[in-house]
């Protein structure tokens, strides 16, 4: 019984190490997991832009932004999250990314008439923003990303 508990101490006090030594890698390496950010329709008009108070398109942000219109059951939604994902830690303090899920902010859904998923919108510092229909590949949001970038220094 004895050997039985001894073994059993060892054992959780090796797996208590391991996980105190995972605990602290991540702690080593602050804004490994930076993700987009989750827009409700409230942070979108105080973020963004509050379409309810202005019909002309003023962009509130201090850095270009791009935004994902999704909802959790879309096939292409999921397959586009990795990338911004991805891009959002390559560009972090450059260009926010936003995530809405259209199915939790109908409101906002539908003051930009989306239809169809995912639907993104690149917003640039100065001037109206585009948006894409459907899912796009790594070096198209690549693309866009630097587009973004070379209008904030452009201007």
């Amino acid at each position: 019984m004895k050997k039985i508990l001894v073994v059993l101490s060892l054992i959780l006090m090796t797996t208590s190490v391991g996980l105190q030594a995972q605990s602290k890698d991540k702690k080593a390496a602050p804004g490994k997991d930076y993700k987009p950010i989750q827009l409700t329709t409230k942070m979108f008009k105080e973020l963004i832009f509050d379409y309810t108070t202005s019909t002309e398109w003023k962009y509130k942000g201090d850095v270009p932004c791009v935004i994902d219109f999704y909802t959790v059951w879309c096939g292409p939604c999921k397959r586009v999250a990795p990338i911004l994902d991805e891009l959002s830690q390559k560009y972090k303090g450059k260009i926010k990314v936003y995530k809405v899920n259209t199915e939790k902010n109908r409101e906002l859904a539908s003051a930009f008439q989306i239809t169809s998923i995912p639907r993104i919108l690149f917003v640039p510092l100065k001037g109206q923003p585009t948006m894409v229909v459907g899912g796009r590949s790594k070096a198209f949001f690549e693309e866009q990303f630097a587009k973004l970038l070379n209008e904030k220094k452009e201007k």
